[in-house]
């Protein structure tokens, strides 16, 4: 009996022993998951409106490191917590007035792309110069996602978080393929050269060919963006324009601000007739074009006799052709629409929007998504129609390419009207949906990559603000505040010039996309050989 005695006793001495060792293992397990969902907070925090851009290289330094040697099913996990990690802060924007299982939605299925990132960075990651590989396999992941589903959603592009950086010229060289590359190439470099320095430091061996690897992984895209910076040029090619960019705000922020239709295109009007007040009285030079935002007229001037007489008093006070912002019916259809509105003739030519926003201009699966939820169908009565036509106003002695809003995002729809002629872009916008979220910053630091992509100055036109003029350089040299009345007047340079990324297009992406691929075959090759191997 005693010996029984003495049995149970250490028995249950050893249980308090175990069980420890056996929480930390687990806790030591969630480990690589919380440093992944930390990394993608970190890329976030690196977006606008902080000017942190410099965070998004430990943020892939620290994704590098999670990944680093994993398996691809680790890594689709891992991917698929830095995604979420990045994209539910970054489109928080999306659920201001929708409420949250929306923009958790959004959220949720973006994630997906880089959860088969994760997987094919893990994949990667053993093959030398992995972070050149691995960074092809993030672009990769970017295109997918700026195409599909609906026509593609690339809001957080690296790229796009990169208007304040040092690698911001890059975007001349190959649009924002290239600038994402450089900087998710540094961020994996950046942890490779620590990682051999520990390496060495333990074993006191370089490897060498894996050291130069990594440190030029660092010092290309550096070097490769002070080199560009020759491709940045302010210099009038065409003369100069005076433009101005009027704010007329709204009545009132969120899905509601349409309910004043009119009062819309009544405060756009007054401030045009503010400023043509200021130009009689000697304050302020004539402008030779005026642009208004989108949906600065959502009451239909073609078909409402009051609103065509308000848009044309407006162009006639101020003696310049204006872009209106306008909802249009026509055929049977909607179209968001910007109008060319001459003082003396009138509306005389009209750009429809291409690229139109899913679940917010039309509703992909309207019968589904009705039966889901019927709010949706009821915010969204009728599906806008898209354009097929690049949009450029010769207005005065200037051409100006019009980029509605969301076709911001999209690279091929802002190359195309610099293709088309265009010497100034222009990005009429409405955020006065999402209040004062940080989409109006996200959005406006796309404007500002675009500027320099394509060597030309963007203006931005909002009817609730941010507005802003854009020098070819990506400067903003001047902007409004939020949800006041305002005007913007200023010279600005005409370029037509092309850039590398505007000759190039679509080149620079696919090929990145190919080298991604290259390496996913070479490390999916070198698993099946080495299994292979073992079986024998």
């Amino acid at each position: 009996m005693t010996v029984t005695a003495t049995s149970v006793d250490e028995s249950d001495q050893l249980q308090p022993r175990t069980a420890p060792s056996t929480r930390a293992a687990r806790l030591v397990r969630l480990v690589p998951a919380l440093a992944a969902a930390l990394c993608g907070v970190l890329l976030y925090v690196s977006f606008p409106p902080r000017p942190l851009w410099w965070l998004a290289l430990p943020a892939f330094a620290g994704f590098g490191r999670v990944l680093r040697g994993r398996g691809w099913k680790a890594g689709l996990g891992l991917g698929y917590l830095f995604g979420l990690g990045f994209l539910l802060p970054l489109l928080v924007w999306t659920g201001v007035e929708v409420g949250p299982v929306p923009w958790i939605a959004l959220a949720a299925i973006e994630a997906m792309f880089i959860a088969l990132v994760g997987a094919g960075v893990a994949a990667v990651s053993r093959l030398p110069a992995w972070p050149l590989w691995a960074a092809a396999v993030w672009i990769a992941g970017e295109a997918a996602r700026a195409r599909v589903p609906f026509h593609g959603f690339p809001w957080g592009k690296v790229a796009f978080g990169q208007a304040d950086g040092v690698f911001l010229p890059l975007a001349a060289v190959g649009g924002t393929p290239v600038l994402g590359f450089a900087v998710v190439l540094c961020g994996f470099g950046l942890y490779e050269v620590v990682r051999l320095a520990l390496d060495a430091r333990r074993t006191r061996e370089i490897r060498r060919s894996a050291a130069a690897v990594a440190l030029l992984s660092v010092a290309v895209p550096v070097a490769g963006a002070v080199a560009a910076r020759a491709l940045v040029s302010d210099k009038a090619e065409n003369g100069y324009t005076t433009v101005a960019l009027i704010q007329g705000n709204v009545p009132r922020s969120g899905l509601e601000f349409n309910a004043q239709r009119r009062a819309v295109l009544d405060y756009h009007a007054r401030e045009t007739e503010r400023l043509a007040a200021e130009v009689k009285a000697g304050k302020i030079a004539r402008p030779d074009l005026v642009l208004w935002p989108e949906n600065s007229s959502d009451v239909d001037p073609f078909a409402n006799a009051d609103a065509y007489a308000v848009i044309d008093h407006a162009a006639k006070a101020i003696g310049a052709p204006i872009s209106v912002g306008g909802v249009v019916a026509r055929d049977g259809k909607l179209w968001n629409e910007q109008i060319l509105w001459d003082p003396k003739k009138g509306p005389t030519d009209t750009y429809d929007k291409r690229q139109i926003q899913p679940f917010g201009e039309y509703l992909p699966l309207r019968g589904l998504i009705g039966a889901i939820n019927g709010n949706w169908t009821s915010m969204v009565r009728q599906d806008f129609s898209r354009g097929s036509k690049p949009g450029v106003f010769t207005m005065d002695h200037a051409k100006v390419g019009l980029v509605t809003c969301y076709e911001a995002a999209f690279d091929w729809a802002v190359r195309s009207e610099v293709t088309d002629g265009a010497q100034l872009i222009s990005v009429p916008s409405n955020n006065a949906t999402f209040d004062r979220s940080e989409m109006t910053y996200q959005q406006l630091a796309m404007s500002r990559v675009r500027a320099v992509e394509h060597s030309r100055t963007v203006t931005v036109p909002v009817t609730s603000g941010v507005s802003a003029v854009i020098m070819p350089d990506g400067r903003i040299t001047q902007k409004t505040g939020m949800f006041v009345h305002a005007h913007l007047v200023q010279k600005v340079p005409l370029r037509s010039s092309e850039t590398p990324a505007t000759r190039l297009g679509i080149l620079p992406e696919i090929a990145l996309v190919l080298v991604a691929a290259g390496g996913l075959g070479w490390a999916i090759g070198a698993a099946v050989r080495g299994r292979r191997a073992g079986d024998a």
